[in-house]
């Protein structure tokens, strides 16, 4: 089983670690520093916060992004720290859980295609959702490198993440894009908490689900409210949709 996640907003300041290296999914490496190399360039544009969609209170992330070949790094699962990541809590999962997190958890990102919680990476800044000069879409850029490394990992893949990152690779019916609703509408702040409480119960009861079912069962089990639709059409995901008051756990 893989699950994805997206990255954070929020981000630990600063990593004690030598400058990032090769990462996991090493074919990956070379494009890596393509949109390094441009990412420190946009952030030295006189219009850097437009390309990058930051606001002017985020001017300070610039900095950090014009550095980014000699910062130091830290891993992956202590670099994010939004709400997903709260509530997933690595840090404080049992040894066998974290070894599962090591071994199927997967984040994606802008700047870096694809992680595992192990990598070491500096702070950055960089949605998946940016046009970035001279490569384009982010998405589009990283979709056909990264379906060439994970379209050959088998298993069930549960997509934990948002539609911006989601854009970047896709299952097909091996996968299931979880949803979070409450009362009926779907909430992004209580979403983020939800999918990292979710990627935790299945880490800590040693869940391994190999069908959609399953995972709608064991999920169930779990003490979550869930309802499971086949996709659309041929090719397309599963959808699991989890039905929230004010936290599932």
């Amino acid at each position: 089983m893989l699950m994805l996640l997206p990255p954070s907003e929020g981000k630990a300041c600063e990593g004690s670690g030598p400058p990032v290296g090769s990462l996991s999914f090493p074919a990956l490496d070379r494009h890596r520093k393509r949109v390094m190399n441009a990412l420190v360039r946009a952030s030295k544009r006189r219009d850097a916060l437009g390309v990058l969609g930051l606001t002017p209170g985020l001017a300070g992330e610039l900095a950090k992004n014009a550095a980014l070949k000699t910062a130091p790094t830290m891993p992956a699962a202590d670099l994010y720290t939004g709400v997903l990541y709260d509530n997933l809590g690595l840090g404080t999962l049992e040894e066998e859980s974290r070894r599962r997190a090591e071994e199927s958890v997967l984040i994606f990102s802008g700047l870096w295609g694809v992680v595992r919680i192990t990598d070491h990476i500096p702070p950055y800044r960089l949605s998946m959702g940016v046009s970035l000069p001279p490569l384009g879409g982010l998405a589009a850029f990283w979709r056909p490198l990264i379906a060439k490394e994970l379209d050959r990992v088998g298993g069930l893949v549960v997509d934990l993440r948002s539609a911006t990152y989601a854009g970047a690779w896709q299952a097909g019916e091996r996968s299931v894009t979880v949803r979070v609703f409450r009362d009926g509408k779907v909430v992004s702040h209580m979403a983020k908490a939800t999918r990292g409480e979710i990627a935790r119960a299945l880490l800590r009861h040693d869940a391994a689900p190999g069908s959609p079912d399953e995972l709608a069962k064991t999920l169930d089990a779990l003490g979550y409210t869930v309802d499971l639709a086949e996709p659309v059409r041929a090719g397309r995901p599963w959808t699991l949709d989890v039905h929230v008051t004010d936290h599932s756990s």
